[in-house]
């Protein structure tokens, strides 16, 4: 039977050959999947300017990290409004932020990749890596050609062109920037902030505690004298995030003269627990100081002042979120960077910020007002043209501010042509508000911008303020800044800095939970050494050293 179908189909064909060739007209030729034709369409359907982007819709994928809070993005309200000016639909594949550099490295790894990474948070190291293999491509034409907006600002601003341009000349991501202030004086200078409940201190005839040690007391008070009067014990004296990027205690580290940093957001090519001082890099994970305060506050996790949750939390606010707003208030103290997304907006009023203790060092955080972690495009994308512009759409100014705080109508009124943020609800927390309408994951608002186009919202003005007033006096003057390493640095900082890291952060969250830390500080010291600890601290001198002088 099958013998007889491919003899007929074959048959067939003949046929139609003959009766082509005996025909006086060409025949009709149809409209062919072919890549030429393709192309053609494409063009066809692509508006080099104005909008929308495409006559007919066309489907880009995405892959994102999302604020605990945030719905998926293509229930958000700003992106349906992308979506409908651009005609661009996308498909988003939305991870938990404490998943996704688990999700991205599984999809590098493998061939199903997204047609963009958005909100991509890729590491130098990343962007050197996957540039090179080809994964991700270079958006230099595409911001010639296609990105106005995007060009620009970089016309505006070189210095922040330079800063996305990898070794090679090439640029691989996009900025994302909220410049809110600038130098020790810029809002991410400090990002831990310490709140006490001074309800609790006047319940219980406390002073504000001007050192640690008085910490300490009012700590012990808060464990032992029910000061929330439920005749429970329940209260938790203190909170934080362990080795998280704000909130975490490495801060009262500086009470023994040697602050510490865990985690650098945005780009792991970072070394945490990284200093500066007199232009030389130093590790405070080797400092006797540093040893010092771990010892110390292991004290405090033994006598019960710190909370073990604390250790748990991996890198994961929600539950963190969750210990400021029990049924009763059991929360004593807490680090973060403003007090209503722990507590809410109707217990802040009962958290005072606590200043820095007399004498204590006040660590001025690496980096750099911008980042290199916006999106990338990859190899997969059929249409980096399309893409591009609905990118570039994303960098106009006030499309950029809408980006980062809610779209006009939901969390900003027009008025004269400015952006005017509304009032909230009464009982909702600006920071969770804004984790459900708005990816902060694109655009550039520069310093102007906050001048001529929006105003910092309120709980950032209130930050920069208490930065400059409260921690500026003692903060360290110097900081690692973001350098764009050669190729051959990040080889060697790969190699070494991943198994390093690691091996400090687990052995400072053991130490401060278990204690040990005068027994195996000399094997641990030996240890780091014979990881490479000298040599990344050689390269990371080199390039401060290096873009010091360029800066010059």
């Amino acid at each position: 039977m099958k013998k007889k179908l491919t003899t007929i189909t074959m048959v067939t064909m003949s046929l139609s050959l003959v009766l082509a060739a005996c025909s006086d007209k060409t025949p009709e030729v149809k409209d062919t999947v072919t890549p030429q034709n393709s192309e053609k369409a494409a063009a066809k359907n692509f508006n080099e300017s104005g909008y929308p982007i495409v006559k007919d819709k066309v489907t880009v994928k995405m892959v994102s990290p999302k604020a605990p809070l945030a719905p998926n993005y293509g229930e958000m309200e700003i992106f349906k409004r992308l979506e409908e000016q651009t005609n661009v639909h996308v498909e988003w594949d939305n991870v938990p932020e404490a998943n996704y550099n688990d999700k991205k490295n599984i999809l590098l790894a493998s061939s199903n990749l997204p047609d963009v990474f958005y909100g991509a948070r890729f590491t130098d190291n990343d962007l050197m890596k996957y540039s090179k293999d080809g994964t991700i491509i270079p958006m230099n034409d595409l911001i010639d050609k296609y990105m106005p907006n995007v060009k620009k600002l970089f016309e505006k601003r070189p210095e922040l062109k330079a800063f996305v341009t990898a070794p090679d000349g090439k640029i691989y991501s996009l900025p994302v920037a909220e410049e809110l202030g600038k130098g020790q004086a810029g809002i991410g200078s400090n990002p831990d902030f310490l709140f006490l409940n001074k309800a609790w201190l006047d319940k219980l005839s406390l002073k504000m505690p001007v050192s640690i040690e008085e910490l300490h007391d009012v700590l012990s008070a808060f464990k032992t004298k029910d000061p929330n009067g439920n005749g429970k014990a329940d209260e938790v004296p203190m909170s934080f995030m362990n080795t998280f990027w704000t909130g975490d205690i490495g801060y009262l580290f500086g009470a023994f003269g040697v602050p510490d940093k865990t985690y650098q957001p945005g780009d792991n090519s970072f070394i945490e627990h990284l200093n500066v001082k007199d232009g030389k890099v130093n590790y405070a994970a080797t400092d006797p100081k540093y040893k010092e305060a771990v010892s110390y506050f292991h004290k405090w996790v033994e006598e019960g002042l710190i909370d073990k949750d604390s250790f748990t939390f991996n890198n994961n606010p929600a539950p963190y979120f969750a210990k400021g707003k029990t049924k009763d208030v059991t929360l004593g103290s807490y680090l973060w960077w403003e007090e209503t997304e722990i507590v809410g907006p109707d217990r802040a009023k009962d958290y005072a910020l606590v200043p820095p203790f007399k004498g204590m060092v006040v660590k001025y955080n690496n980096g750099s007002p911008w980042s290199r972690g916006g999106p990338v495009i990859t190899k997969v994308n059929k249409n980096p043209e399309i893409t591009a512009r609905w990118l570039d759409l994303q960098y106009e100014p006030k499309m950029a501010a809408q980006l980062h705080w809610g779209p006009i109508g939901v969390a900003f009124d027009e008025k004269d042509g400015k952006l005017v943020q509304k009032p909230l609800d009464a009982g909702v927390a600006a920071g969770e508000f804004r984790q459900k309408v708005a990816p902060n994951m694109t655009g550039v608002i520069l310093a102007e911008d906050f001048q001529n186009l929006v105003a910092p919202e309120p709980r950032a003005l209130e930050r920069m303020n208490r930065i400059k007033d409260t921690f500026v006096p003692q903060m360290e003057k110097e900081n690692y800044p973001s350098i764009f390493f050669t190729p051959e640095e990040l080889d060697k900082i790969g190699k070494i800095k991943p198994d390093l890291a690691k091996l400090t952060n687990e052995k400072r969250s053991k130490w401060l939970m278990e204690g040990g830390v005068e027994k195996e500080w000399d094997s641990y010291l030996t240890t780091l050494k014979k990881m490479g600890l000298d040599d990344l601290l050689k390269i990371y001198q080199g390039a401060l050293d290096r873009y010091n002088k360029a800066s010059k």
